[in-house]
């Protein structure tokens, strides 16, 4: 199939806000594709080139795309950034570009989808010396033998930045209406819940296509793990309080919230994979976790599920999560960061056994099996230790002691419910966590956004004030809570907040700005975390924004004390 099909259709998702006109464009072009570009053309309409857990990325940034454009168009780079300023996307950039540059004609021939997905899978694969000039050439020669409209999109998904908006709900709904337009009512739900089903066990939407197109209803359902594949974990729902949680099922076990990562680990034979809630393949990054499944997993084939924490190596006592990120993250000295940083791994949970899923097995159940395959190990491999109680009094015990020992708080888990994929359900599992106060912060630089945020500022620096100095600390990166258009009266959008903080812009320097504290927002945050990355030692993480707070000025923003206090008493201390 010729890429400018796909790019007819993007130009046709972009025009349209209609979520059920994207989803007829969709369904559209997947009943028009043979089996062999279905998964290209699914995986290309959400503008990748790999599924969601592949480790593989295309690994291209904006200086380098630059490049490309001014190459590919014989415009010099000075004008292409300054099209790039304008616009705030180097996909308007290059079709305004080879728009105006002049026989484009000559170097124009119709490429197809699959030279254009097997070129974005080579950048991801290009590494070393010269990687920067092999990955110039493979984008270039795309956009050369491309129309202006059809490098829009190559550059745009070179860059990850499709902005089409197909989110996942529109393709799930898109394969129901091409495979199975004749279902209506209940009987259109029942395949919507299929591929779901099929997407959860198999994150790939082009793969579940496939089996759709392939297999029908019949083959959705059958779907089932694979082991070196991740799915898509149970959720926990928030309990209001301990007390709500333990009134919500008949049998139940408690067990600590950890704060760590959850890890869910494939075994078959020798082989070991790791992967995280969002299907990160970390296998390569904690060869240590691998040792200690092929050791500590008695069962031959299995997934079983559990938390990652890292401890500090002299005491054994927990770090904080971002330590733990920090190894998540590594691609290079490993074996330093390894006896830097270990990790305990607090096992709760499996859904695989000799080739048995279990999720139709109650949780006791389950739990007992996990007992039966784990050769645990205290301290660096066991299994989370469960309270079977109803009794308040303990219960809250149990869940102070949790908070002593650095934890995020308890889970309480039902012990007569399966396991069901993907989902927060009700009768599952809940967590309890201590509700968090809201800081009132002073904004003291910014970023300039990109794409639909162009021409706004799109992220928000924020600092609290040190009583002693008199000086505002940076310890946050804030780009949530506000609004891109206004809803209700009430909202705070990126223009609002552009147009308030512009007259107090005292120095920029590529896209970062500096601020003059004067603005004072209310912010809600999942956890207050110790960051060299800011003056103040701490960071505020996955900050939103509530509410401006005109009624106070930068000297009635929190101090450093307060965030200092807030973060000792958030887990009972480090």
């Amino acid at each position: 199939m010729l890429y400018s099909k796909l790019v007819d259709v993007y130009a046709k998702l972009e025009e349209t806000p209609s979520r059920l006109a994207k989803i007829d464009a969709v369904a559209s072009l997947l009943q028009e594709s043979d089996s062999e570009n279905l998964p290209r053309i699914v995986l290309l309409l959400q503008g990748k080139v790999f599924p969601s857990w592949s480790e593989m990325v295309i690994g291209i940034a904006d200086k380098i795309v630059i490049k490309i454009v001014a190459t590919a168009t014989g415009f010099p780079e000075s004008a292409v950034v300054r099209s790039y300023r304008e616009t705030g996307d180097l996909g308007l950039t290059v079709e305004a570009l080879m728009g105006k540059k002049q026989q484009q004609t000559l170097g124009f021939k119709h490429i197809d989808i699959e030279k254009v997905f097997k070129n974005m899978r080579k950048l991801a694969s290009v590494e070393g010396k010269g990687s920067q000039e092999v990955k110039i050439s493979i984008v270039k020669e795309l956009i050369m033998h491309s129309s202006p409209l059809e490098a829009k999109y190559i550059v745009r998904t070179s860059l990850g930045q499709l902005r089409v908006g197909v989110a996942e709900g529109v393709i799930r709904d898109a394969i129901a209406k091409a495979y199975f337009p004749d279902k209506e009512g209940d009987d259109k739900k029942d395949a919507i819940k299929a591929i779901e089903w099929a997407w959860f066990l198999r994150p790939d939407y082009g793969e579940v296509a496939c089996i759709a197109k392939d297999k029908g209803l019949d083959g959705l359902k059958k779907a089932t793990l694979e082991l070196g594949k991740p799915f898509h974990v149970l959720l926990a729902d928030k309990a209001p309080s301990l007390k709500d949680a333990l009134e919500s099922y008949d049998n139940l076990q408690i067990e600590q919230k950890f704060d760590g990562a959850r890890i869910q680990a494939h075994k078959d034979g020798d082989k070991v994979w790791l992967f995280t809630r969002r299907l990160e393949n970390v296998t390569t990054q904690f060869p240590d976790l691998v040792e200690m499944v092929r050791k500590g997993v008695k069962a031959k084939r299995c997934i079983i599920e559990g938390e990652a924490m890292a401890v500090n190596p002299k005491t054994g006592k927990p770090m904080a999560f971002q330590a733990l990120s920090q190894r998540i993250h590594r691609k290079y000295d490993i074996a330093r960061m390894t006896k830097e940083i270990p990790v305990q791994l607090n096992w709760f949970d499996i859904v695989y056994l000799e080739g048995e899923q279990l999720f139709d097995k109650p949780f006791k159940e389950r739990r007992r099996l996990l007992e039966k395959v784990i050769k645990a190990t205290l301290g660096k491999f066991q299994l989370a230790e469960p309270l079977t109680t109803k009794d308040l009094k303990k219960a809250e015990k149990f869940y102070q002691e949790a908070l002593y020992a650095g934890q995020e708080g308890v889970m309480v888990k039902n012990l007569d419910a399966t396991y069901q994929p993907g989902k927060r359900v009700a009768g599952g599992w809940l967590k309890v966590k201590p509700i968090m106060e809201t800081l009132d912060l002073v904004i003291s630089g910014a970023q300039w956004g990109t794409g639909k945020r162009a021409g706004w500022l799109g992220s928000f620096l924020l600092a609290c004030r040190d009583q002693a100095s008199g000086e505002f600390l940076q310890c946050g990166m804030m780009g949530t809570g506000v609004k891109e258009k206004k809803t209700a009266e009430t909202d705070i959008t990126f223009k609002d907040l552009t147009d308030m903080l512009k007259p107090d812009i005292v120095g920029e320097k590529g896209s970062t700005v500096r601020i003059t504290p004067k603005i004072v927002i209310e912010i809600a945050y999942e956890e207050i975390q110790k960051s060299p990355n800011y003056d103040s030692g701490f960071a505020l993480r996955f900050p939103r924004l509530i509410r401006l707070r005109p009624d106070k000025s930068p000297e009635d923003a929190d101090d450093i004390d307060r965030i200092s206090l807030m973060y000792k008493q958030q887990k009972g201390g480090r």
